[in-house]
């Protein structure tokens, strides 16, 4: 159960991280700092508070608060991040210290109590309520990207007007038992 949980859920991160790349690949460096508006974020002011989070939350997961006193939440919403390869570094830093902490998870220590700004969770609850996180961050991610490129946008699930076409593919194949994910992450 534990192998079959932790296998999921590194999926599912790895299936997140994939949706933020594929839009951030597909905008311009300009759109990337972009706004939606007055008081929205850009996406790099999103990938610098996600990674700011992950880097927080995810070292040394088992045995410190998620909430570490050398992080500067405020200053994740702020425009620090100035070019594209920035953005990718704060992204990557991020998205490796979490994979890292997933990988030492192990049946001996997924019962360990973990604490995020002195509430004790669970190992599963921690693990869930990041990515809920994330996905809600990387939900706006897309969003941007898709409303910055408008018909240049390239779809990451299944295009407008193809669905009875995906459908028909699924169903005409066997029933199997996999991750949603392995044909997207291969």
């Amino acid at each position: 159960m534990v192998t079959n949980y932790l296998e999921s859920v590194e999926k599912q991160f790895k299936y997140y991280k994939m949706l933020g790349e594929k839009t951030i690949q597909q905008c311009s460096d300009e759109m990337l700092f972009d706004h939606l508006g007055e008081g929205s974020n850009s996406i790099a002011i999103i990938v610098n508070h996600i990674g700011g989070n992950m880097l927080s939350r995810w070292t040394d997961f088992l045995v410190a608060d998620g909430e570490k006193s050398w992080r500067n939440r405020d200053q994740e919403f702020a425009e620090v991040i100035t070019t594209r390869e920035e953005l990718i570094q704060r992204w990557e830093s991020g998205w490796s210290c979490l994979f890292t902490a997933i990988e030492s998870i192990n049946e001996e220590n997924i019962n360990t109590e973990i604490f995020i700004r002195n509430q004790g969770h669970t190992v599963v609850e921690a693990i869930n309520r990041q990515m809920c996180h994330y996905s809600y961050h990387i939900g706006q991610i897309v969003l941007i990207g898709k409303a910055a490129l408008g018909n240049d946008w390239v779809s990451l699930s299944i295009s407008k007007g193809k669905s009875e076409a995906y459908n028909a593919n699924h169903f005409n194949s066997s029933k199997s038992t996999q991750h949603f994910t392995d044909n997207l992450l291969s």
